[in-house]
């Protein structure tokens, strides 16, 4: 499966790129950045590590070179401030995003594609590139709030003293300020946390709190996030090569699930070759499912600016 990474230059993308090198599933990585030289410098020092991770092809292209790809990840966009709401960023984006999606179409991307959003605000350009690209909805999605989830689960077992990977929890909607804890999820190797006299009011805020926070935290201290979005992006990504059918919190275009409709946000998704296989309705506690009723709402008003 040949994947495209147009931001492949810079930080989330060549973190994404290191990440799917190490993952070993797919057959092809083409960087593809507006600086030609940082894209090409990202593929020579992944090249340069071929011979001890996988046998891929990896390359700085262009969009003709692209136009075969199977995936698309978009990674490309002008990074936030630490005291700037994803949000925020529609103005300095949306324009730019634009751009890369006619080039696209202009290149003749397969009808068949997948394209997979990253830049920010991820789920007003994850519907953007719904409309603009005139794919079935199926085929574009967003990482939604799949770092968020990510997050919030590892600060779970940090705070526990527990195994990571063991640790699920669930944020869903928005990939921003209105994102919903789902508490109802939180489990450990199968049992709920609910249980754990460690799991009362407190936790939970200071939890939340600390993830919510935590893109702003990231940018404040290093410029960005990299490493994590990378390896989040890998999980999508291979969930569509390996057809998977995982349930992740990825956005999509709502087609009805707790009563939305016509917007992209998180919900659990179940994800394989052909994107988006169904949106599930898993039962939530009543404030979490109004908490994502009003994530919705929240994108509403930014997504009529820009004609969403």
């Amino acid at each position: 499966m040949k994947t495209t990474i147009i931001g492949g230059g810079g930080r989330v993308g060549s973190c994404a790129a290191f990440a799917l090198q190490c993952g070993g599933v797919v057959a092809e990585i083409q960087l593809l950045d507006a600086n030609r030289d940082m894209a090409e410098g990202e593929a020579l020092d992944l090249l340069h590590g071929s011979a001890f991770s996988s046998d891929q092809l990896i390359y700085a292209g262009d969009y003709e070179r692209a136009a075969d790809s199977d995936i698309f990840v978009i990674t490309a966009g002008l990074r936030r401030q630490p005291d700037e709401s994803r949000l925020d960023l529609i103005n300095r984006n949306v324009s730019l995003f634009n751009q890369i999606l006619d080039s696209l179409l202009a290149a003749g991307m397969k009808r068949d594609a997948i394209v997979f959003v990253v830049s920010n605000p991820v789920d007003i350009l994850t519907q953007i590139a719904t409309r603009r690209l005139g794919l079935p909805w199926r085929q574009v999605l967003g990482l939604g709030t799949q770092l968020d989830t990510s997050r919030f689960s590892s600060f779970i077992a940090e705070e526990l003293q527990l195994a990571p990977t063991q640790v699920r929890a669930l944020i869903l909607g928005e990939h921003g300020d209105s994102m919903v804890p789902i508490w109802s999820s939180a489990a450990v190797n199968g049992l709920p946390l609910e249980g754990l006299p460690e799991f009362t009011p407190n936790f939970q805020n200071r939890i939340f709190a600390r993830t919510r926070g935590s893109g702003a935290e990231v940018i404040k201290k290093k410029g960005g996030a990299g490493w994590a979005v990378g390896i989040t992006i890998r999980d999508t990504i291979n969930a569509i090569a390996l057809d998977q059918k995982r349930l992740q919190p990825v956005s999509s275009l709502q087609q009805g699930s707790y009563g939305i409709r016509n917007v992209c946000l998180s919900v659990p998704t179940v994800v394989g070759r052909r994107g988006v296989l169904d949106q599930i309705e898993i039962k939530l506690w009543p404030k979490e499912q109004l908490g994502l009723q009003n994530s919705a709402k929240a994108l509403n008003e930014p997504l009529r600016k820009v004609g969403g």
